[in-house]
């Protein structure tokens, strides 16, 4: 029973702090405003672990790289304490970070997901706000929105574009899903 409590319990705070550093590396990609204060949460929750890293990792061609490989590493020593708390045998390193990548991947699909959500839902409640959080989720979602809105402009007012990203997001589900059943990812993850 303690190693299901303390199994469970990794995973939520993990699941939290691997969006909070995804979220840095995706707000840095979309060249979301530093200065916004939910950025500045990010940043600060995420300096710790990240500077010592970014001394060892350059950045490359503007992408944060050092942000990647820490989600990817604290993704893996998570698998691995799982594994110790639940006495089975530890994996191999490379299935491990495998796992990880699978991981993280889905992890992203699913900040996607409920910010656009998110977007659609505050484009009717609260249209034209200045809340620092709907400017940093308008941010973060127009990267991904931008080019489904040439592909389908607006209609009598009405954004039908993510409507096109949803299938996108749902098709890069369906891989994933596909892709850990074919490296063995258990479905607990």
């Amino acid at each position: 029973m303690l190693a299901q409590i303390f199994i469970s319990t990794i995973q939520i705070l993990s699941a939290f702090y691997m969006t909070i550093v995804l979220l840095r590396f995706l707000l840095q990609v979309a060249k979301a405003d530093f200065y916004n204060p939910i950025s500045q949460f990010v940043v600060k929750a995420t300096n710790p672990l990240l500077l010592p890293l970014r001394k060892i990792i350059p950045g490359f061609g503007g992408f944060d790289i050092a942000g990647l490989v820490l989600a990817l590493l604290l993704q893996a020593l998570v698998y691995f304490l799982i594994f110790l708390a639940a006495g089975t045998a530890i994996l191999n390193p490379l299935t491990l970070l495998g796992w990880s990548a699978i991981t993280l991947l889905a992890l992203v699909t699913k900040i996607y997901f409920w910010a656009i959500i998110a977007v659609i839902i505050l484009s009717w409640v609260a249209q034209g706000s200045y809340h620092p959080a709907i400017q940093l989720l308008h941010q973060l979602t127009e990267p991904i929105m931008a080019p489904f809105r040439k592909l389908l402009p607006p209609l009598g007012g009405l954004d039908l574009s993510p409507i096109l990203v949803f299938l996108i997001l749902n098709v890069v589900e369906i891989v994933i899903a596909e892709l850990s059943r074919q490296v063995g990812l258990p479905a607990i993850f």
